[in-house]
């Protein structure tokens, strides 16, 4: 079976697999615009294993949420200036057809002759350049925005996050560009004395075995925001996060890294 190449998300979400299958655990998802090139089949022809070039992530599809397009178009939208949404859901209108799309879709400028290749698009809400950098104080406002969206193995939504997928998205919607997984983020940046952290950097967390498995943004005054059971504002000293809800600390301070230049 003859599968194209390359491909753009034209479904609000699109999830992630760690194999070719439904009941594979999902491990990340792609949302409105983002592009993919496509790395592999399945036996079956029903799933496509892909890399997101964005972050380069890879995973699977179903392949029925494949939409296709030519090499020529996939270089033509890496070359392109976009537009990122920045409310939590607005509404588009793509091929005639009524969707909803969340905060870190992207979207092509209205003006842009590449978009005709796929017919017209009517989008009704807020959004900014995608490499426009803001302040952190924006930065900080678009992490609140997110505040007690569920957390979701795997999610970049605001209907379901993790704590990777969190700050991956709240940073491209702040113009910076972060890797998927904490592990990788923690490769990227400075590392920073807790005591000379500034609000935007990102902090990273051990579990009780020792193993760093989380992150979150610092945002002044004493706290973290960051998803764990949801997204939430927490105090954070050298040891780590005190939970006041549960009275005692839930994840130990690893290390503080400083991306925002």
């Amino acid at each position: 079976m003859q599968i194209a190449s390359h491909g753009v998300v034209r479904l609000s979400i699109v999830p992630v697999r760690e194999e070719p299958s439904d009941a594979s655990e999902m491990i990340s998802q792609l949302l409105f615009g983002e592009h993919y090139t496509v790395l592999e089949v399945s036996e079956n022809n029903a799933w496509i294993k892909i890399e997101n070039a964005f972050d380069s992530y890879q995973g699977w599809i179903d392949l029925k949420q494949h939409h296709p397009i030519s090499p020529e178009y996939f270089e033509q939208i890496e070359g392109s200036e976009y537009k990122i949404c920045t409310e939590l859901t607005s509404k588009i209108l793509f091929d005639h057809q009524v969707s909803y799309i969340t905060c870190g879709a992207i979207l092509p400028l209205l003006n842009n002759p590449i978009f005709k290749e796929e017919g017209n698009v009517v989008f009704n809400g807020n959004a900014k350049s995608v490499h426009q950098k803001v302040s952190v104080s924006t930065m900080i406002s678009t992490a609140k925005m997110y505040q007690n969206t569920p957390y979701l193995w795997g999610g970049r939504s605001p209907f379901g996050i993790d704590c990777s997928g969190f700050t991956q998205v709240v940073f491209r919607m702040s113009g910076y560009r972060l890797p998927r997984d904490s592990s990788q983020q923690i490769m990227k940046g400075e590392e920073v004395e807790f005591n000379e952290h500034e609000p935007g950097d990102l902090a990273f967390f051990t579990n009780k075995e020792g193993k760093m498995n989380h992150v979150g943004i610092l945002i002044g005054e004493g706290e973290v925001i960051h998803a764990s059971g949801k997204v939430r504002v927490d105090q954070i000293d050298e040891k780590g996060i005190f939970n006041q809800e549960q009275n005692h600390y839930t994840h130990h301070l690893f290390k503080v890294k400083r991306v925002l230049k």
